[in-house]
């Protein structure tokens, strides 16, 4: 039987360790979720057929067992009536009946297994379905909170390499400008010291002009006198 088999995996599967392995929990609990439904249609089907069963011979079982609980009946009445004969038949019959019942007992006793064993496939499965639906939830919201997480990390990284770049052009043209403002403002000394020096070329030779004829109309002063 198919489901049987397929129903050991289930029930020596452990729900938590095959969310534990996934790659994206939330699409594993959607399908383990689908997947059970399915199998608890199947599982409830088979149950009743295998209960179906159980019942069946449970119920022959007890009929044998009270045919020849009526058969000792009447082998005692005959004894007692004095019919050696009759309670040989009956006694025979009984015989008869007591070698089907027991065969009729070890088909009660196997099929009373199977059903044990189907409805225990049947609670492990209905608890599994509650255990999935309680924590269906939760775990979706987990993983949204962890996508939206990642995304932001994402966008963080993306943010500060960018910002990064930004910065380190900022710095660049900043260096430019610093390097042609410096040799701006070393051309104009450059060019002030040359201007300069002229000039003071010029009152060197200025002064010393004026001075001397200074002197000189000093002395033509002391010589009239």
């Amino acid at each position: 039987m198919g489901i049987i088999a397929r129903f050991r995996d289930i029930m020596a599967a452990n729900i938590n360790a095959l969310l534990d392995k996934a790659e994206d929990p939330e699409k594993m609990i959607d399908q383990l979720m689908r997947d059970l439904v399915d199998d608890l249609a199947d599982v409830k089907k088979e149950t009743a057929g295998i209960i179906a069963e159980e019942k069946r011979a449970e119920r022959e079982m007890q009929e044998c067992s009270k045919e020849v609980a009526d058969l000792n009946t009447y082998a005692m009445k005959a004894v007692q009536a004095g019919n050696d004969d009759d309670a040989r038949k009956f006694l025979a019959e009984k015989a008869t009946l007591s070698n089907k019942l027991t065969g009729l007992t070890e088909a009660y006793q196997l099929a009373h297994q199977n059903a044990d064993n189907m409805r225990a496939m049947h609670d492990k499965l209905v608890q599994d379905i509650q255990e999935l639906e309680s924590r269906k939830e939760m775990i979706k919201g987990k993983m949204a909170v962890a996508k939206t997480q990642k995304k932001i990390n994402e966008m963080t990284g993306s943010a500060i390499s960018s910002a990064n770049d930004s910065i380190a052009a900022f710095e660049r043209m900043e260096a430019k400008a610093n390097k042609m403002l410096d040799e701006a403002e070393a051309m104009a000394e450059l060019n002030k010291g040359a201007d300069s020096k002229i000039e003071d070329l010029k009152s060197k030779y200025a002064s010393s002009n004026s001075s001397i004829e200074a002197e000189l109309a000093a002395l033509k002063a002391g010589l009239t006198q």
